[in-house]
């Protein structure tokens, strides 16, 4: 899997609507500062068949020190953004799983084939 940045996602968006890259990156760059601003807020996002972002708070919790393991340290709470997958993106997702776990069992039987 690539990972896609910003600007690859505005050469593609670009291509695919026929639009100067400069008004594609205008958009996608409003659209991210509107849903982070809306984030710092504390609204929710949803997105129907995409997902759902949301603000969550992460519990406090007792981490390790990894210069000397003895000494635990706390580690506060704090808020963090959560995604949840949309019905869509979950079938994609599981769909990619599948194909993931067929290519994975096809790699095992010819590397090592049963004998009968």
């Amino acid at each position: 899997m690539a990972t896609i940045t910003k600007k690859k996602l505005i050469q593609v968006i670009s291509q695919k609507n026929g639009m100067h890259p400069n008004d594609v990156r205008n958009v996608i760059q409003s659209f991210l500062d509107v849903m982070t601003d809306y984030l710092a807020e504390g609204d929710r996002l949803e997105f129907r068949d995409f997902g759902v972002f949301e603000i969550v708070e992460r519990k406090q919790k007792v981490g390790r020190n990894p210069k000397n393991a003895a000494v635990p340290i706390v580690i506060p709470a704090r808020p963090a953004v959560k995604f949840t997958p949309g019905k869509k993106m979950k079938e994609m997702i599981e769909e990619m799983d599948k194909k993931a776990q067929g290519s994975y069992s096809k790699k095992e039987e010819t590397q090592n084939p049963s004998t009968i």
